[in-house]
């Protein structure tokens, strides 16, 4: 069985933006949250992933280990209001971040073990 943890998830480009946005804004307040505000379970992220890379295998889940957190959702609306906003949803930015794995792999160091 899956775990129903629920985690979300942001893009690093995303992140990059974010803290040019602040950088270039005047923000009155000092913290603010950067986060995709979309929480999903882990059984939804392996299923994006499958769907990106082309995996038609089960997926096997391990009930032995603890679940963790139930939920960790980032708020963003402060800084959303102020007018920055995610540009890379969840499986863009798999899928981008497989294809440069696929365009880039031949360069990757193999380790063995």
């Amino acid at each position: 069985m899956p775990s129903s943890s629920k985690r979300i998830f942001l893009h690093v480009d995303d992140l990059g933006q974010a803290v040019l946005f602040a950088l270039e804004h005047k923000l009155e307040e000092h913290l603010y949250n950067v986060g995709s505000g979309n929480n999903l379970t882990i059984k939804a992220l392996a299923d994006i992933i499958q769907k990106v890379v082309g995996h038609k295998g089960e997926v096997i889940w391990d009930d032995t280990k603890p679940d963790g957190t139930p939920k960790k959702l980032m708020d963003s609306l402060k800084l959303n209001a102020k007018g920055w906003s995610l540009t890379i949803n969840l499986e863009k930015g798999i899928r981008n971040t497989y294809e440069w794995f696929l365009d880039h792999n031949e360069s990757f160091k193999e380790i063995k073990f």
